[in-house]
């Protein structure tokens, strides 16, 4: 049992670090922009979901009441 619980455990593992957030466009990244700056906010990385879930990523965003990241869809 404990063998069989580390092997799913170690799947898990490199499962998901295979998936990997993808670059966003020049059109994806001008909206996620917008709407950054709609919350005040300025700055941030943005990255594309690759797990199919349409989701859209600014990491690291500065806002006024400190540094957030955004989950968009």
């Amino acid at each position: 049992m404990r063998v069989l619980l580390s092997t799913i455990a170690v799947l898990a593992v490199l499962g998901g670090t295979a998936l990997a957030d993808s670059k966003v466009t020049d059109d994806e990244a001008a909206k996620l922009k917008e709407i950054v700056a709609a919350w005040g906010c300025e700055g941030g990385t943005f990255e594309k979901e690759t797990e199919g879930t349409g989701v859209y990523e600014a990491e690291d965003v500065k806002c006024k009441s400190g540094n957030y990241d955004f989950r968009v869809d």
